[in-house]
Order: structure tokens, then sequence, then C-alpha cells
């Protein structure tokens, strides 16, 4: 896979020199490439507890990204996945510590606890004053003597930070951090490996499974399951953390290791906070990406007891832009929908033609949404399957609420319900078609002639016309012969979907921006749930007049 860098030997040096250069001034970096990789406070006179992490790079934005005030004072950045060398640890050390002394804060891999405590130690021989904390958060094996360092480690980060960046000596940011080492537990859980720069994708976890317990280096976790969906996956990282939690209230980490969306992320927020340990996590930070593992399509999980002695040094302010502020877990607000202001109440009832033609309807979309998503992943953004398919559920929902037995009233009243579950375009151009088609009937137009009036709207109002790789292409010649049958009419609607394949150029709708090789060969999905609407329609024998 392709990815933006240069020569791998020289990302993390350029990628720090971005770093710097985006900070405003806030951050520096000591001289020494490409043996030393230290990120400093511009800041920093040495007056307070200096406090230094870092580790290998590739879990971006830690630990270069947490450096300023109220967190850490630097970074030393080691190769990818890789500890930095004692050398290096040394210089940072040097350049920021003080008569007040320094904390390093060390998460508990191999090569981090050598090079790092050999560094403390040639630091202690020049008279420097450094102590040191070693995180060990990870709760995956539980019968590990040493659980690897996770995300929990940024607890550390924060609760020291606040209490350095208060005045506290080194015997008072010292206890704060081994107290939050203490207290901080975390659990992995990824949908993939990830990518190490200049190097394959390692395929290790399977198509369909997920992989529990695993840390930020890309090695493997714990065990591999099924994965089902992101409640059962967050109920399987629940119940481990279960038996560790002591205290009433806990703060929760959500971690993004690098390649889950956004959208997901929030998903994974609701699923822990109804999960069997939610009624006991009352503040959240994230959910963002802060310590990750490249792009692995993961989460970290960590949480920390939250009382009256750290509730403020969480909560305390930082300068750093990377940091999200921990936030009060509250309960979903709702405010009730508003009435429309013009909506007209509208009886139901009964007309099993009517009834029998929208459901043949909805149902063709239903099952056609596999295939139009995937249509549409070549034109548009994959999702014209799912919109319709989503809008003709809901619609099914409520065809019993529907006048059934007078279409001036029906066709509004589906234009008005495809509003409210359609999203995109799609659901106004058919809102506009079935509105009008509503008001041609009350002037005393056949269905069919008012049908052929909606489409004279959405043309209209849409600027689509026919061979402009539309629905409209395969909708207007399906209208033009509906009065001799249906079949006639998809028939025509399948052509002039077809049609649409050898179309390169789109005048209108999203695949107006596309180029003409991807349109090459792939039917319009707009038509092509059309002529799946016909065809269904043909089968099915329903009668329309």
């Amino acid at each position: 896979m392709a990815q933006f860098f240069n020569k791998k030997e020289d990302i993390v040096q350029e990628a720090i020199n971005g770093v710097v250069a985006a900070s405003g001034g806030k951050l520096t970096r000591l001289d020494g490439y490409p043996f030393v990789r230290v990120v400093v406070r511009s800041d920093w006179d040495q007056s307070k507890v200096a406090i230094v992490s870092g580790g290998g790079s590739g879990h971006e934005p830690a630990h270069a990204g947490f450096v300023g005030s109220g967190l850490l004072t630097a970074a030393v950045c080691g190769d990818v996945f890789a500890s930095p060398s004692v050398d290096a640890v040394l210089a940072g050390i040097q350049a920021v510590t003080g008569k007040a002394g320094c904390l390093l804060v060390v998460k508990n891999y191999t090569g981090d606890r050598l090079n790092f405590g050999l560094a403390a130690a040639r630091a202690r021989e020049m008279g420097l004053r450094v102590n040191m904390v070693i995180v060990q958060d990870d709760i995956a094996l539980p019968d590990l003597a040493q659980p690897r360092g996770l995300v929990g480690t940024l607890f550390v980060h924060k609760i020291a930070g606040a209490v350095a960046e208060a005045g506290g000596d080194l015997e008072d940011v010292t206890n704060a951090a081994q107290r939050a080492a203490q207290g901080a537990i975390s659990i992995g859980m990824s949908l993939s490996s990830c990518t190490v720069p200049g190097s394959d994708r390692e395929d290790r976890i399977a198509e369909g499974d997920i992989e529990m317990g695993l840390g930020i280096h890309g090695e493997s976790g714990a065990e591999q399951i099924a994965f089902k969906d992101a409640k059962k996956a967050v109920a399987d990282a629940a119940s481990k953390l279960e038996p560790h939690l002591t205290a009433d209230n806990y703060c929760v980490l959500l971690n993004n290791l690098g390649g889950t969306t956004a959208l997901e992320m929030s998903v994974l927020t609701q699923e822990l906070q109804k999960s069997s340990i939610g009624d006991r996590i009352t503040h959240i930070v994230g959910p963002a990406p802060l310590m990750t593992a490249l792009d692995m399509h993961g989460v970290c999980i960590s949480v920390y007891p939250v009382d009256e002695t750290d509730l403020p040094l969480l909560q305390a302010e930082v300068a750093v832009s990377s940091w999200p502020d921990m936030q009060e877990i509250v309960p979903t607000a709702l405010l009730p929908l508003p009435e429309h202001s013009n909506s007209v109440r509208i009886l139901a009832s009964s007309h099993d033609g009517h009834a029998r033609i929208i459901r043949e309807c909805c149902d063709a979309l239903i099952d056609a949404e596999a295939d139009l998503n995937a249509l549409d992943s070549k034109s548009g953004d994959g999702d014209t399957g799912a919109t319709v398919a989503t809008a003709a559920r809901a619609l099914l929902d409520r065809l019993d609420k529907l006048p059934q037995a007078d279409l001036i009233q029906l066709f509004p009243a589906i234009g008005h319900e495809l509003t409210q579950t359609m999203g995109g375009s799609f659901g106004v151009i058919l809102a506009i078609f079935f509105s009008a088609a509503g008001e041609a009937c009350s002037s005393g137009r056949t269905p069919i002639a008012a049908l052929q009036f909606g489409l004279q709207r959405i043309k209209e109002v849409g600027g689509a016309n026919l061979g402009d790789r539309t629905m409209i292409d395969a909708l207007e010649p399906a209208l033009e012969v509906l009065e001799q049958g249906l079949e006639d009419a998809a028939s025509l609607a399948r052509k002039g979907a077809e049609d649409t394949a050898f179309m390169l150029k789109a005048k209108a709708g999203r695949a107006a921006y596309v180029n003409a090789a991807q349109l090459k060969g792939n039917t319009d999905p707009g038509a092509e749930a059309v002529a799946r609407v016909f065809e269904r329609l043909a089968r099915s024998n329903a009668q329309v007049s």
C-alpha cells in the first residue's frame, strides 16, 4: 500500500520537523539528527520538575504531540516501534532537568526499560535528580509477570504533569505518577494489524475475526475470536476490565489505534456507556487518536478511578492541542421534535391495490440494497442502496398510517415520509416527484399523467434531463409507455438504465465529479433502482391506472 513518506529511514525526523513547524513556536527540538530526536517545550525554564517520556515512533500524537504546559516537558523519539537510544534519552534529560529534578515515564517494554533506565543512571552520576516510573497497565494476560505499558500511560502523563505544573516537588510528582500507574488498566482490540512504513501489512487477523488483548506495536494479542458487531466487541472488552474495577467512579480514555473512523469511535462510545461497566464510567477522554499503532483498525480502552484527589488533576487545563479535555458522561439529551407549521393531518385509509404496489416497490429496493451500493461505489460514496432500503423499510412500517385510498393525499404523504427517512438528494428528488404528482391528481389528471407531471417537475427543479446519466434515463421512457402496461415500462426502464453504463459524462448528481474511466461500464445506481422497481411491478402483475 502506498504511503505518504519519502525514505523510510527519514520518516521520523521529517515528521518531527513537521510537528515542530506546526506548533506556532511552542516546540523545539534538540540538534543531533539522526541519532538524537528529542522534542522540547520552547518555554521551559527548568524551574519546575521536568517530565520526560517517549519510546518508539508510530504512536502519534504520542509522545511528541503531548509536549507542552501541563503534560510532557520533552519527548524522546525512537525509530518506528523501536526504543530510542540511551544517548538520546540522556540528551533529553540533560536538556530539561534543573534543580527541581526530572521524572521519566516509561512503558513496560524491555527496550524502553533498559534504555531509559541506563540513561537515568548516567544522569544521576552527573548529579541530576532523576526518578523513573514504569507503567504496566495491560490486563490482557492476567498471569503475566511483566504486563505491557499501553494507553494508560497517558493518565500518568496527565496526572504527573498537572502536579508538576502546579509546582509540586520531585517526590510529589513521582508519587502522583506511581499512583496513576498503579490505577490505570487497559485492554486493546483490533480488526487488523498495522502497516509499518516500507513493509507490507501482515494479514495476521483473519477476515471476520477480532483480536483481543493486543499491544501498540503490531504484536499479537491474547486471542482471536469471531467479530459480530461493535456491541459484542465492547462487551467482550468490558468483561476483561470488570474484574479489575474496585472503585465506584472511573474515567475512560477511548483511544483510536489509528485506522478506526470517527464514526466508528462514536458508536463504540455509545456501546461503552451501555456496557456492563457503563454505570461506573463518569468521565471520558476522547474518543480520539492519542496513542496509535500507525493505521491499526482498532481501539484501546483504558480506565482510571477518579476521586477528589485525581479528578482536579485530570481536569486541569493543558496547552496541548492533541489532548482532548476530559468530559463528564451525561445521558443523551433529547428535545421534542418540532411540529411542522404547515403540516396537515391526514386520515389513514386502506386500499389493497395501492398498498400492494407500495409493498412491491419497497421490497424491490430492499432486495437491491447491496447491488445499488456496489454501483454507487463506482461513481459516488457507496450508500445509495442503504439509503433507499432504509427509506423503503420505514415506508413499509408506516404503510397502515397512510391515506391509501386517496391518491391526492397519498402521493404527498409518501413524499413527506421520504424526506424524513431518506438522506441526500435522492430523497428530496422523490419528495418533489410525489408532491407534484399529488398536485396533478388534485387538478383531475389520471394517476399515470400525474406521475408524468411529477417527472417534469423534478426535471425543472433538479436540472437533469434524459441522457444526463441519472434516474431520469430509466424513469422517463418507462412513464412514457406506462399506459401500454408494466411489461413495456419495465423493458424501457431496463434499457434506459443499461444505456447509462455507456454515458461517460454525467451532467448532474455526484457522478458529475467522476472521470469517464470510472463511469464506463457501470450503470447509474438511481436508474438501476428505477429499473428494479418497474421489473418487480411487472412480475407481480400489479395494476397501475
